[in-house]
């Protein structure tokens, strides 16, 4: 192809932080990089989201051991995405738990996710070769469901489509933290390609519902306090709009995926040129963007042979 998607030259080392976002709850973030989160019981851990290979899962376990060495019993995966969920073996969790969508995903097109996102984003698959294959769950929900770390309540839900069609997000009531997976983002860009942009406005009014007083995002720094998580939920559904907007307009009109690519491109790109990934998911949220808007409601798998066509088309 004409030009490498801008994650391929991606290879610069991020910094990670370990905040603590409430009692016993704690953010793993690295600009921009993919977030887990650490949830902390009276005898047990529960990680959310495994990082993309068991080494990389590795840092999250190193930093769970500089506050507690209690273990790890639980692993929450809030999407099916191959960065989020194929360091699952590293933790030995006896319960790897995801949504029935999300598990029905895996089914559909885990292995296309994999070899794609492969290509895409070398850099977050670091220690590839440790992969032992895709990531089952062990228990699954559809709408609800809530474990108990000892005393420690944590409630796991489905509150809409957004960033894929199975995403969870988990809430600890005793501290009303939560944890939003990629439904939420700080000054990082949301990666739209199997998203659901007319339902993403509907699931941040749920999200908002909930009150926190803390969200670890999918990306970005961890939001502390009132002003931080509408900062994030606004900024969040801005950039959904702004991407969606204008390629509806172009699909209406009957125009290309080049024009919409343009379209969101002049509208998209004075207000978040700067955020993380913000090339790398470009592409691909056009195209799903555009897709959405012709009446395509269920997102089209993503395969390398698929990436490289869609980037041929917006070449010109």
């Amino acid at each position: 192809m004409a030009k490498a998607f801008a994650s391929q030259g991606d290879m610069t080392e991020k910094k990670i932080t370990f905040d603590e976002i409430g009692e016993g709850l704690y953010a793993f973030t690295a600009e921009g990089d993919p977030n887990s989160g650490v949830i902390i019981g009276d005898d047990s851990v529960m990680i959310i989201e495994a990082q993309a290979t068991p080494r990389l899962a590795n840092k999250v376990i190193d930093c769970v051991r500089s506050v507690t060495d209690k273990p790890i019993s639980h692993l929450v995966l809030t999407h099916y995405h191959a960065v989020r969920v194929l360091g699952a073996s590293a933790y030995d969790a006896p319960q790897i738990i995801m949504s029935d969508t999300a598990r029905s995903m895996v089914v559909e097109r885990g292995q296309e996710d994999w070899d794609s996102e492969f290509q895409r984003f070398p850099r977050l698959f670091e220690g590839h070769e440790s992969i032992p294959g895709l990531t089952w769950p062990t228990t699954t929900f559809s709408d609800a469901m809530t474990v108990y770390l000892g005393s420690r309540r944590v409630d796991i839900s489905h509150v809409g489509r957004a960033h894929t069609a199975g995403d969870a997000v988990i809430h600890v009531p005793d501290a009303n933290v939560l944890f939003t997976g990629d439904i939420v983002e700080d000054h990082s860009a949301c990666y739209c390609g199997d998203g659901h942009f007319a339902d993403w406005g509907n699931t941040l009014d749920n999200i908002a519902a909930f009150q926190p007083d803390a969200i670890a995002p999918g990306r970005g720094g961890a939001l502390i306090g009132d002003e931080a998580v509408d900062r994030a939920i606004a900024s969040t559904r801005d950039f959904v709009n702004s991407t969606y907007a204008p390629a509806a307009r172009v699909a209406a009109k009957n125009g290309t995926l080049k024009d919409a690519w343009d379209a969101v491109r002049a509208e998209c790109d004075p207000k978040f040129a700067d955020y993380a990934i913000y090339e790398h998911c470009l592409p691909f949220n056009v195209a799903r963007a555009y897709d959405e808007a012709r009446g395509i409601d269920h997102p089209r798998i993503w395969t390398d042979k698929r990436d490289i066509e869609m980037w041929e088309q917006l070449q010109g």
